[in-house]
């Protein structure tokens, strides 16, 4: 089994067990942190960084981190829905009724969190510059039609999800 290193709660061992197990088979090196209540709890690393195992991975390891926000953003929408102010199975256009054109009326709530929506991108071009002008942005994407029948498929909405879901909220 890898070898993993730092700090673990034993209440936390599955975690440094999942760690390990993950180094094993597919991943070179990794590291995770667990907070309880505001207090470390498992602070892991192990591995290496990088692909022809010649450093060992630390724990000050520097990565890149993808799509962070939109689990924060999904995080938000959820903690709404748990309040009862948003209701994941109603139409985006109970929240934001420009977003039912183009054949839009039926997109859901839950398909926008799912990325199953049909959006996944923008109809043409956009610039970096664009994404800066929300009212610019949420109006492209309440005109635009969905690339496919909303729930049917899913495809990673990287860059609509989080104006999707702000306007909803």
């Amino acid at each position: 089994m890898a070898e993993i290193h730092g700090v673990c709660d034993e209440r936390f061992e599955a975690v440094r067990e999942a760690l390990a197990e993950s180094l094993d088979k597919d991943d070179v090196g990794a590291s995770a942190a667990v907070y309880l209540d505001g207090e470390p709890v498992a602070d892991l690393w192990g591995g290496y960084a990088d692909a022809a195992r010649t450093i060992a991975w630390g724990p000050d390891t520097i990565t890149n981190v993808w799509s962070t926000t939109k689990t924060m953003t999904a995080l938000c929408a959820l903690v709404l829905a748990d309040r009862g102010d948003i209701d994941l199975a109603a139409p985006v256009a109970r929240y934001w009724p420009e977003f039912a054109a183009a054949g839009k009326e039926g997109v859901q709530v839950g398909h926008v969190l799912a990325h199953t929506a049909g959006l996944p991108d923008f109809d043409g071009p956009v610039t970096a510059g664009d994404l800066y002008d929300w009212p610019a942005v949420t109006a492209r994407l309440a005109a635009q039609a969905p690339r496919w029948e909303p729930g049917t498929l899913a495809g990673y909405h990287s860059l609509t999800q989080g104006f999707i879901v702000g306007e909803v909220s």
